[in-house]
């Protein structure tokens, strides 16, 4: 999938207080990561919170970036991936399946799959409903 490309989403069904996306697939490729449908404020209405699948493929890297005033919570499905964070992109952090990583706003952090064969998978959380509006690109030093 090329960059920035969108694929038609799978349905959104809307049951009157509860809403399901049935066999999210992926819909979106932005700054190396690939991602399924999830759900936000644009297809389901949420006003504070939206989720996604993430998949950063081998050797893929998500180029510094900030979240401009809200919080991100990840938990690493599959694979082993490594943040370098902080002013200056100065601290490191590996995490792997299994961890939960916890990401406060305005954190300039840059996302590297440091494997040639296995794709790093992550549920993405966010307290915002408009998902990449307010991801805002960090100049390296």
């Amino acid at each position: 999938m090329a960059e920035g490309s969108v694929t038609e989403a799978p349905a959104v069904e809307d049951l009157d207080g509860i809403t399901v996306i049935r066999g999210s697939q992926l819909v979106r490729n932005w700054n190396g990561i690939n991602y399924a449908l999830g759900m936000s404020a644009r297809n389901v209405g949420t006003e504070h919170l939206s989720v996604n699948l993430a998949t950063v493929p081998p050797g893929g890297i998500a180029y510094a970036h900030i979240h401009d005033g809200f919080e991100v919570i990840l938990y690493i499905i599959q694979g082993r991936v490594r943040h370098i964070y902080g002013e200056g992109l100065a601290q490191t952090v590996v995490n792997e399946a299994g961890d939960f990583i916890y990401i406060k706003p305005g954190v300039p952090h840059e996302v590297y799959n440091d494997s040639d064969t296995e794709p790093v998978v992550a549920l993405v959380s966010r307290s915002a409903a408009d998902e990449w509006d307010r991801i805002v690109p960090y100049e390296r030093p």
